[in-house]
């Protein structure tokens, strides 16, 4: 695509940041993708850590093949570590907190002075990375915040202060972790142990600095962006939605964002072929796929932070192996706490015909393959939504933050999933995973998130979706608000 330098110039510019964790950085990665095909030259700003970890990934010189999609990086102020494993959480709000600003800020100095390509019009910021707003105030252009985690999970830490008030937090035992929270709109029924991990924290535990910074670094300034926008769509999450509304008028739901019609738009090839995973990606599953029969594989991800013991590994193990069902597990490197994750050598020759072990996948390959009958997940967001929207039902194992609601969310609102107990037994995984794939409950999730399926390809892939709507209104009267034009 060739460009004069007056059209490259006169085009808007979207430096999008995404905070440093493979959930957030997939989800933004596509809305910059997005914004692209619109017409916006785009800068995608990942830490120095995570830049390496892509080039690996993607491949050395994948990353700086289109002049109006640049990737650039800032340090994290984090000591080096293992780049075959997620940072500690802890540890990376406490740094983007305090050193991201200054790099930042120099970064954004660095790329207005270049005459090469256009001044930055417009910053699209992760909500944990609110100190993009200090340089937004600076320059005088709008600052987007994206919450990548889903509406029912923002709409539940925002009620982390009367939680405090009321004396549910933070935690002083398990004793009443199944009080039935009775006070929250569009959360009925929810229990102090379906809302987000972090929000039942002692004070003496890593998480209670997580939910501080949700607390002060993310909601209480969620008001200053200019805009709120979530991967969601109006219809899966219309209670809490209607009520986050009310809060913060500028919000738009724009997703699913993997399915959006203007992802399909994308004629350019090298835009095509780069992602943002931060593993090297196995295709060779999706070969295996091929070979086994509709609807009858399982699909087991706990995603990119999950990690478990080596007696749970075990347990999960044994448990669909005795289910005599196929399946397809990603292993990756330090899913097992402090060590490799190594499978007993007599369950790798029982499940050698109808079991396949990989390090990572192309997950949304894998959820939209025909073979694929149910997904064992953690209940991530955008594990959870990407299920959802291709019509796959789930056994939700949830590990920490937002994932107990979103597992709440699946099993008693939407009716797509059945919750696997943290303490894993074998035996109840054969028998939840023959019921999600030949059970009467089973048959009825899967027609449950088949209709969800219908209703996320209406919102976001079709020109009068109320997503693909939103984001063009987004754009119009957001992102172009300062007289530009596409």
């Amino acid at each position: 695509m060739n460009h004069t330098k007056e059209s490259k110039l006169s085009k808007p510019h979207a430096l999008c940041i995404p905070f440093p964790a493979q959930g957030h950085i997939n989800p933004m990665f596509k809305l910059a993708k997005i914004l692209h095909v619109k017409g916006f030259h785009i800068t995608f700003v990942n830490t120095e850590f995570n830049h390496r970890r892509l080039l690996k990934s993607q491949g050395p010189n994948s990353l700086n093949g289109f002049p109006s999609f640049r990737f650039e990086s800032i340090p994290d102020g984090l000591p080096p570590s293992n780049e075959d494993a997620t940072q500690d959480v802890p540890s990376l709000c406490e740094s983007s907190k305090k050193s991201c600003l200054a790099p930042f800020r120099d970064l954004v100095t660095r790329l207005n002075d270049n005459s090469s390509f256009p001044s930055i019009t417009c910053i699209v910021a992760d909500a944990a990375m609110s100190f993009t707003q200090q340089v937004s105030e600076e320059l005088g252009v709008p600052n987007i915040g994206f919450w990548t985690a889903s509406g029912c999970s923002l709409w539940a830490f925002m009620q982390y202060p009367e939680l405090v008030e009321k004396g549910y937090a933070p935690l002083k035992d398990e004793s009443y972790l199944d009080t039935i929270i009775d006070w929250i709109p569009g959360m009925k029924g929810i229990r102090l142990k379906n809302l987000p991990s972090f929000i039942r924290a002692t004070v003496d535990e890593p998480s209670y600095i997580i939910m501080k910074f949700i607390t002060e670094e993310i909601v209480d300034k969620i008001p200053k962006f200019s805009a709120l926008i979530l991967n969601t769509f109006d219809t899966l999450e219309s209670d809490v939605l209607q009520q986050i509304s009310t809060l913060f008028p500028e919000v738009y739901t724009i997703g699913p964002l993997h399915r959006s019609l203007l992802n399909k738009q994308t004629q350019d090839e090298y835009l095509k072929s780069i992602g943002s995973n931060l593993w090297k990606e196995d295709t060779h599953c999706l070969e295996w796929l091929d070979t086994k029969k509709s609807n009858s594989v399982v699909y087991v991800n706990f995603g990119s932070v999950t990690v478990m013991s080596n007696e749970q590994l075990i347990e999960f193990a044994w448990g669909l192996a005795n289910t005599k069902v196929n399946f397809l597990w990603i292993v990756r490197s330090h899913l097992v706490m402090g060590d490799s994750a190594i499978l007993p050598h007599e369950f790798l020759e029982e499940t050698e015909e109808r079991g396949l072990l990989v390090g990572w996948c192309p997950q949304e390959q894998v959820l939209s393959h025909p073979s694929i009958g149910g997904f064992l997940t953690h209940c991530g967001w955008n594990s959870t939504f990407e299920s959802i929207s291709f019509g796959v039902p789930m056994l939700c194992w949830p590990f920490f933050a937002d994932q107990q609601t979103n597992c709440w969310f699946n099993c008693n609102r939407l009716g797509v999933g059945m919750e696997v107990d943290s303490n894993v037994k074998r035996e109840v995984i054969e028998e939840l995973v023959r019921e999600l794939m030949i059970g009467e409950k089973g048959k009825e999730m899967k027609e449950n998130a088949l209709k969800w399926k219908k209703l996320a390809e209406k919102a976001s892939n079709s020109s009068d979706g109320s997503s693909y709507m939103n984001f063009e209104k987004f754009v119009s009267h957001v992102l172009l608000r300062n007289g530009l034009s596409l």
